[in-house]
C-alpha cells in the first residue's frame, strides 16, 4: 500500500544526485546514530529480561548451556587467531578506499560511469513524486520522476524505512547537525517521514543509496529513559502528519496520536513548543500559506482548531459532525479552510469569523471515509476527494456552491493520497491501498474542460479521455485488461 505521497516542483531536485559517501564524518554520525539505537535495544532487552521466566527455569536454561563452555569464550577466540595452515603467510585484511589501491583487484571496473550519471540525471523540467509504500511488512520511500511531456513516470530511486511510514512532507532545509558553514549547505532537497514509531525523519532525497536520515527529531537523549507519558520533549505515539514552515524554514509542526502538536527547531533538532489543545489524536496539521505563525489542526476530538504558534492558549475551535481526516487550506482565499471527515463530509470555513461560526458550505462528497484532500493549487475552486470507497472526485465550488465534475474510480483500492501538481494545473497523483501510483491528466476529461473553460488548457478535438500514468511494472500488472482510453461521461451537477 501507498499511505502518503508528495509532489516536489521541478528544479528543487540536485541535476546530479551524489553517491553515498562514507566518510570519516559520516561514520562518526553514524556511529552516533547506531549507538542510539542500540541504547533503545537494550531497554527493550531489560524490558523482555523482566517479564522473563522465573529463576527455576533460567538455571535450568543455564545449566543446558554449560556443555558449550561459554565462560571461555573469549579464550578459545584468542586461540583461533593464531595462523596455521597453508595461508598463514597471507598478509592480515587490510582496507583501501578504492579499487585502486588494492594490489589485490586485478579486473577494473567497467562500469561506464558517465551513462550511470546520466540515467540518474534530473532534469530542470522533471517532477519528483514521492511515495511512502509498504508491502510485505517492508516500508520504503520510493522517489519517482515524471516526465510531463513524455507521459513516463519511474522510480530513480528508494530508501529503506525503518517503521511504517504515515506522513511526508519537502522541505529545503538541511537539518544536518553536522552541516558546513557554506551557506549553500543550508538549502537542499529533503523528505521528512512520520512513522508508526514516535520519531521524525528526515532524509536528503540528492543522494543515492543513503543508508541513515540527515537527522531524527524525537528521543535522542539516551542517557535518559523515553517517557511513556505525553511530555513537552517528543512524541509518545504515532507521527500523524507534518507541516513544513516555508516563511521560517528552520521550523516544522508535528501531529500525533498521543493527542499534541509539536514545533520542532530543525537547527536543533528540538522541539521547542508542545500544544495540547486537543483531547484525542491529532490527525491533521498545517501551516497558514501567508501568515508564518498562524496554524491549523484537526483531531478525533471533533473539533478543529487555529492558533498562533507564540500564543498556544488562544485557540479559536469550531466543532464538527466527525473525526477530521484532513484540512487544507485555501491558496486562492488565504482566510479560509477545508476540512474532509470520517463520515464522507468536506466543510469549508472562513477563520476571520469566529470560532464556532456555521460553515460556508457543507458538502457531502462521499458516502465513507474522505481520507483524501486537496486544493489546486492553480486553478481556483478545484479541489480533489479521495476515499476508502475507492473513488476519487473533482469538484468545482465556484460561489461557495460545490458541485461535483467527475468521479472515477482507477482500481487502486482504498484512496489513501490525493495530490495536485504544482506547476502544472491539471496533473493529480493518486495512491491507494494496492500500492499503485497513477497520475491522472485531467486536462483529457471533457467534463473538467468544460467546469474550468476560464483557464488555458490544452485543447483536444480527441473525444477520448487519456489513461492515467502509472510505471511500467504497474501496466504489466494490470495485464492491459482495458485497452480502449477511457471515454469522456457527462459532467454531472451535485449541488449540496
Amino acid at each position: 500500500m501507498i499511505s502518503a505521497i508528495q509532489w516536489i516542483r521541478k528544479g528543487a531536485a540536485a541535476r546530479n544526485p551524489k553517491k553515498y559517501d562514507l566518510n570519516d564524518e559520516e561514520y562518526s554520525r553514524i556511529s552516533q546514530l547506531a549507538a542510539e539505537e542500540l541504547e533503545d535495544a537494550k531497554e527493550d532487552l531489560k524490558a523482555a529480561e523482566a517479564m522473563a521466566v522465573d529463576s527455576t527455569e533460567k538455571t535450568k536454561e543455564d545449566d543446558e548451556l554449560a556443555i558449550y563452555n561459554l565462560d571461555n569464550y573469549e579464550a578459545e577466540v584468542e586461540a583461533s587467531k593464531k595462523k596455521v595452515g597453508i595461508f598463514s603467510n597471507i598478509k592480515d585484511l587490510t582496507y583501501h578506499e578504492n579499487d585502486e589501491e588494492d594490489p589485490y583487484v586485478t579486473l577494473k571496473d567497467n562500469v561506464d560511469e558517465d551513462e550511470e550519471r546520466q540515467e540518474l540525471e534530473v532534469l530542470p523540467t522533471d517532477n519528483m513524486l514521492l511515495a511512502a509504500k509498504t508491502e510485505d511488512d517492508i516500508s520504503q520511500l520510493e522517489v519517482y520522476i515524471y516526465e510531463e511531456n513524455q507521459d513516463n513516470l519511474y522510480v530513480h530511486h528508494d530508501i529503506m524505512l525503518p517503521s511504517f511510514p504515515l506522513c511526508l512532507e519537502w522541505l529545503d532545509y538541511n537539518a544536518n547537525p553536522n552541516k558546513t558553514k557554506d551557506p549553500n549547505a543550508a538549502t537542499g532537497n529533503y523528505a521528512a517521514i512520520g512513522t508508526f514509531d514516535p520519531n521524525i525523519e528526515i532524509w536528503d532525497l540528492d543522494t543515492i543509496d543513503v543508508m541513515f536520515p540527515e537527522t531524527i527529531l524525537g528521543h535522542t537523549d539516551k542517557s535518559k529513559k523515553r517517557l511513556k507519558k505525553v511530555n513537552n520533549q517528543y512524541h509518545v505515539d504515532a507521527i500523524m502528519d507534518l507541516s513544513w514552515n516555508k516563511h521560517h524554514r528552520n521550523f516544522l509542526l508535528s501531529s500525533s496520536a498521543d493527542g499534541t502538536v509539536k514545533l520542532w527547531d530543525l537547527s536543533t533538532s528540538k522541539c521547542v513548543q508542545s500544544y495540547t489543545h486537543h483531547s484525542d489524536k491529532v490527525q491533521s496539521v498545517v501551516w497558514h500559506p501567508t501568515e508564518p505563525t498562524l496554524f491549523v489542526s484537526g483531531s478525533y476530538d471533533k473539533t478543529v482548531c487555529v492558533l498562533d504558534a507564540r500564543s498556544p492558549n488562544e485557540v479559536s475551535r469550531w466543532t464538527l459532525p466527525s473525526d477530521v481526516e484532513s484540512i487544507c487550506w485555501d491558496p486562492h482565499n488565504s482566510s479560509c479552510f477545508y476540512v474532509a471527515m470520517e463520515n464522507g463530509l468536506v466543510q469549508y470555513f472562513d477563520v476571520r469569523q469566529l470560532g464556532g461560526s456555521k460553515a460556508l458550505f457543507t458538502l457531502q462528497a462521499h458516502d465513507d471515509a474522505v481520507s483524501a484532500l486537496d486544493v489546486n493549487p492553480l486553478v481556483p475552486n478545484c479541489i480533489a476527494t479521495g476515499s476508502t470507497d475507492k473513488s476519487i472526485k473533482v469538484w468545482n465550488t465556484t460561489d461557495n456552491k460545490p458541485s461535483m465534475v467527475t468521479s472515477r474510480n482507477f482500481e487502486l483500492g482504498r484512496i489513501f493520497s490525493a495530490q495536485f501538481c504544482p506547476d502544472s494545473p491539471f496533473q493529480l497523483a493518486i495512491a491507494g491501498s494496492n500500492g499503485k501510483m497513477h497520475v491522472w491528466d485531467m486536462s483529457s476529461n471533457a467534463g473538467i474542460r468544460q467546469a474550468f473553460r476560464h483557464h488555458t488548457l490544452a485543447v483536444s478535438s480527441s473525444t477520448e479521455e487519456k489513461k492515467p500514468v502509472t510505471t511500467v511494472d504497474d501496466e504489466e500488472d494490470d495485464d492491459m485488461e482495458d485497452d480502449e482510453p477511457i471515454r469522456e461521461e457527462e459532467m454531472e451537477e451535485d449541488s449540496d
